[in-house]
């Protein structure tokens, strides 16, 4: 069992590293190409990695704090397979109520499938924290008044819930054919 666990490990490892490479590989040849634009490539990268390191640590102590501390029955429980539209609700919520970048979220989500969490539900968590922010609602209402906020946030949350649907269907569909 562990043999399989580190193989898989391994597997997901150097496709990482290939894509890595792969990426590093076409920034080469764009700057090449367009060498007017490596001043500002060299900037926006620097920015970036300066952001991660800014952030990252603290993602990762809380990632560390949520394994612990919240057990796996709860996830289960609250966002799995049977939570039917509470962890509809749950995801919603949740991923509104972060600022913060939508790469934040990822190890959060890989961690709630680990821990028994329903595909649906981490799409729309996902899609929660990249398209329905509180504090952008409120901009919303202030510049574009009630009527654009509220359809903006109904329709979203509606496609949201339909493409978390779609999404887990056609991951089960596919595990299947394999």
């Amino acid at each position: 069992m562990k043999s399989e666990a580190r193989k898989k490990q391994n597997k997901t490892f150097i496709r990482d590293i290939i894509i890595l490479l792969i990426s590093l590989s076409v920034a080469v040849v764009l700057i090449s190409f367009f060498p007017q634009k490596r001043p500002r490539f060299m900037e926006v990268s620097w920015n970036f990695l300066i952001e991660m390191i800014a952030i990252l640590p603290a993602v990762m102590i809380l990632m560390g704090l949520f394994v612990v501390f919240v057990p796996k029955d709860e996830i289960v429980k609250h966002l799995g397979k049977t939570s039917g539209l509470k962890g509809v609700s749950l995801a919603l919520f949740f991923g509104a109520l972060p600022t913060g970048p939508l790469y934040v979220a990822f190890p959060l989500a890989g961690m709630l499938i680990k821990k028994g969490a329903r595909i649906s539900n981490i799409i729309i968590f996902l899609s929660a924290w990249a398209c329905i922010k509180i504090p952008q609602e409120m901009m919303e209402l202030q510049f574009l008044g009630f009527k654009f906020m509220a359809a903006r946030l109904v329709l979203t949350i509606i496609f949201v819930i339909i493409m978390g649907r779609i999404s887990e269907a056609l991951m089960e569909w596919t595990e299947k054919r394999t």
